[in-house]
């Protein structure tokens, strides 16, 4: 069992290495991380070889549809608001909120970063803010690592909670009574983050200098319309409450209090543009398209949802036993919805159809070693999946832990969260095992169930495809092995806090 365990390990043992030491290219790193998975799955676990394809079509298909398809719509969104100056014009405007980089990065990463993500989620609440900031000129590797930080806890909120009702649907557990302890086991970290964030963007812990309560005010603002949402109405909204209440919260308090200007964080105010409301509007237009397109598209809107949802297509690919259906709605996904908004966008904001494909394709042109770092990741996990190692990888873990499992069970699903980049994937890899273990140790179900959707959001700090997402958004290539050592201290960090409080918590009698 130990050296299945360690031979499960070896494609994230690689992955680790091969990034953060030897400092190989995402997608070099990742492709070989695949090539190993296969040989392993096959003469390890005897995975047949139509089974190991198979499994891993799967994965390439499902990282190409909703994945792929979500960061190059966001990515072209982004890329011609730059080709038409609306990019400029959105600068502008946020500099008239404030000229403090800190206070905007709060702004941009922390609250339209938190609602991208509860609203479509698929890596938009990386790339969308991360593009914004280096727009409004953000140093690009900071403000990746700054976004990655940001988006480790709303997870399991995004996509309309997507993530938490697959726990729900898994288990068989109330998807309220997830949800609520979810927003309580990261509470603390969920705490945290933005004081982390603002230390990174500002080069250090003197960046929360004069600002700690601004920050108070917008974490809080935050925090407390998640925490009563997710409590009462569920996964759904947690994110999108929080994160508008905050920017309306924000956006007052950078007019309203009294904040001393430091020269080292002043970021250029563009020019000082006066617009009209309506030249505001176009500017903004693909993005207040996006938040009204996922809005009626989502479940909250039934009537327009279900018609939508219902033109999907459901295959099965992989060739073994117990094999997933994939479902692909055609229309009602984020990728498709962002795609839509961004080309009406555009045509408001005067480009021409021929200047907009133009945009288009060079997105894709520029991202390929992006699309081959995503599918190669996701190919690796389904393998890894239908093989066993992951489970294998589990069962260790557990056998060796016994009642101090809890300690462990976010770095179960930061894990899975690592591996598949997915908080949806890393519920239906490790959910009812995490529910399982609960039940043979004797521990609170719903608070692992909890626990490893925590960790699957932490894990994806480090994620191959959410770095991968980062740097294409910003048109940085061959930094990976940087932005993953400087989000590694804060995964083990945010495991630990997840772990002691997963332990301690029920001890105390808070869950």
């Amino acid at each position: 069992m130990f050296i299945k365990f360690i031979l499960a390990l070896l494609p994230i043992i690689w992955l680790i290495v091969a990034m953060s030491i030897l400092k190989f290219p995402g997608y070099k790193a990742c492709l070989i991380a695949f090539a190993i998975t296969v040989v392993i799955a096959i003469v390890g676990w005897h995975l047949s070889v139509i089974n190991t394809a198979t499994a891993a079509l799967e994965g390439i298909c499902n990282a190409l549809w909703p994945i792929i398809i979500v960061i190059l719509a966001a990515l072209f969104t982004y890329n011609l608001t730059l080709k038409t100056g609306a990019m400029e014009k959105i600068k502008a405007m946020l500099a008239g909120v404030s000229t403090d980089k800190r206070i905007l990065m709060l702004l941009i990463a922390f609250g339209f970063g938190n609602f991208m993500e509860g609203m479509a989620g698929f890596g938009t609440a990386v790339a969308i803010p991360a593009g914004i900031l280096v727009g409004l000129g953000f140093d690009p590797l900071l403000s990746i690592v700054s976004c990655l930080i940001i988006n480790s806890t709303p997870t399991a909120f995004g996509s309309v909670g997507v993530p938490t009702t697959t726990m729900a649907n898994i288990t068989g557990m109330d998807v309220v009574n997830i949800a609520g302890h979810v927003a309580l086991i990261q509470l603390v970290v969920s705490f945290i983050i933005p004081f982390i964030a603002v230390i990174v963007i500002g080069g250090g812990v003197k960046a929360l200098r004069g600002l700690v309560p601004f920050i108070l005010i917008a974490d809080i603002a935050f925090l407390v319309p998640q925490y009563i949402a997710a409590n009462i109405i569920g996964p759904d909204l947690p994110d999108i409450l929080g994160a508008i209440v905050s920017m309306v919260v924000m956006i007052i308090a950078a007019k309203k209090l009294p904040m001393k200007k430091y020269p080292e964080y002043e970021v250029d105010s563009g020019g000082g543009l006066n617009m009209t409301l309506g030249e505001a509007a176009v500017a903004w237009s693909p993005f207040i398209l996006i938040f009204i397109f996922l809005l009626l598209s989502s479940t909250l809107v039934p009537f327009i949802h279900d018609p939508l949802a219902s033109i999907n297509s459901k295959i099965s690919f992989y060739a073994g036993e117990n094999p997933a259906t994939l479902t692909f709605y055609w229309i009602n996904t984020p990728g498709v919805l962002i795609l839509i908004a961004g080309f009406i966008g555009g045509l408001i904001q005067g480009a021409s159809v021929g200047t907009i494909l133009g945009v288009l394709g060079t997105t894709v042109k520029n991202n390929v070693k992006t699309i081959l770092t995503i599918c190669s990741v996701l190919a690796v996990a389904k393998i890894m999946g239908y093989s066993g190692m992951i489970s294998d990888i589990a069962k260790v873990l557990v056998a060796v832990t016994g009642s101090y499992f809890p300690l462990i069970s976010p770095l179960i699903g930061t894990i899975g969260g690592f591996v598949t980049g997915s908080g949806t994937s890393t519920t239906a890899l490790f959910g009812q095992l995490q529910v399982e273990t609960a039940n043979a140790i004797g521990a609170e179900p719903v608070w692992l169930a909890a626990a490893n959707l925590m960790g699957a959001g932490i894990g994806k700090m480090i994620c191959p495809q959410s770095i991968a997402i980062g740097t294409a958004a910003v048109n940085l290539s061959g930094v990976e092995s940087k932005i993953l050592s400087k989000t590694a201290l804060y995964t083990v960090l945010f495991a630990a806090i997840g772990g002691v409080i997963c332990f301690v918590f029920p001890m105390l009698g808070l869950v």
